[in-house]
């Protein structure tokens, strides 16, 4: 089946792509990092900082939606970004890595899994004609296949049977969604676990099938970096190049500028904001630990050049005492600073593919993370043993 194409590339720097993809609720700037708002909130953080922050697009859960508000109830009071009130671009995605990592008795057949819910215990099924309808409730500008999704390291035998019925479970997600309203999207997503053949399998009978973008999915999943990095370079080749590449759960800023390097455009991960909560903070020295005692006397910012308020203006040892504390705002302030980051950064890959300058910006932005903080403030305290 053809379908229309929302995307629009608008430069290339070896197999890095910058471009633009065009939705019913705004246009989202590749490659793009999408903040992770689960149940239809960001942890920690108002819509408002997410938009400033420079997030164009957010994704919400079909899973944890469908099972508590309910998909008929936000339909009912508008749709995902009315009932939010974010109201831009939003990706939805299927559920079905959150049924295979969340549900303690779920069952697989042909015609849909069913499962357990975490919250009241009922049973539910979810089928890919459901998990569309659902998704089409939600009213998000780009939905997700139904797949399944096995855990890394698994038997061949396993990673097999779930990419041929995530393939068979994509026809039926297309021609459930076929009813949609122009200008929204149907992501097909590549699985095939760490097995370079099925992934080539898969991509190929994805592209046969015909969907707006191709995810990549099943990774970041507990393997190493070195393996997601060569599971896309066997996937890329075979995705249309017109089309938007979305490379799902990941991940650390090095994943990302990895990714971006062998062709990736899309991007999503609870890591900000999750990472905050326990007192981390992403910035251009890497990762730092608010929780360390070297911080507690450092009125030093985090990054003094930082454009974003917090990063520059809230001090080491405010932040360090916020989560010794305990204090809400301590998760706040790093989740908004993390979440500031990543969109700086996906500035930055944007800029530097737009001028030629990617493989001078890859190189130079890891060598600051490898070179680490600012060295500990004289007189500070010293790191507890």
């Amino acid at each position: 089946m053809s379908v229309p194409n929302h995307f629009e590339l608008l430069a290339t720097e070896g197999q890095a792509r910058t471009g633009r993809l065009t939705t019913p609720h705004g246009q989202v700037r590749t490659p793009a990092f999408m903040p992770v708002g689960t149940a239809g909130a960001m942890k920690g953080m108002h819509w408002r900082e997410v938009r400033d922050a420079g997030a164009d697009i957010v994704l919400g859960n079909t899973y944890h939606l469908m099972l508590r508000p309910g998909a008929e109830r936000i339909a009912a009071l508008g749709g995902l970004q009315h009932f939010t009130g974010w109201n831009g671009p939003m990706l939805t995605d299927s559920g079905g890595f959150q049924v295979m990592s969340l549900s303690e008795l779920r069952k697989v057949k042909e015609a849909a899994v069913t499962f357990r819910s975490h919250i009241d215990g009922a049973m539910v099924e979810l089928s890919p004609e459901r998990s569309i309808e659902v998704q089409r409730l939600l009213g998000s500008d780009i939905a997700m296949q139904m797949d399944e999704c096995v855990r890394l390291p698994a038997e061949h035998g396993d990673i097999e049977r779930a990419m041929q019925l995530s393939l068979r479970w994509a026809e039926r997600s297309l021609r459930a969604f076929e009813t949609a309203p122009a200008g929204y999207m149907l992501f097909g997503i590549v699985q095939g676990g760490d097995v370079p053949e099925l992934r080539r399998a898969s991509a190929r009978g994805l592209v046969d099938i015909g969907f707006h973008g191709y995810a990549i999915g099943g990774l970041a999943v507990g393997e190493p970096q070195s393996v997601m990095l060569a599971m896309i370079e066997e996937v890329e080749p075979f995705l249309p190049e017109a089309r938007p590449r979305y490379l799902m759960g990941v991940g650390t800023p090095d994943d990302i500028l990895e990714a971006v390097a062998r062709g990736v455009d899309m991007f999503d991960c609870v890591m900000p904001t999750r990472n905050g909560r326990h007192g981390m903070a992403f910035t251009r020295y890497g990762q730092i630990n608010l929780r360390n005692a070297r911080h507690a006397d450092d009125p030093r910012p985090l990054d003094e050049t930082s454009s974003w308020p917090s990063t520059r203006n809230c001090s080491r040892a405010y932040l360090h005492h916020l989560v010794r504390s305990g204090e809400t705002l301590g998760a706040m302030l790093l989740s908004e600073i993390n979440i500031a980051y990543y969109q700086h950064l996906m500035n930055g890959i944007r800029q530097a593919i737009s001028q030629g300058t990617f493989a001078d910006f890859r190189e130079q932005t890891r060598s600051g993370w490898e070179k680490g903080d600012i060295a500990a403030r004289q007189g500070s305290a010293p790191p507890k043993a």
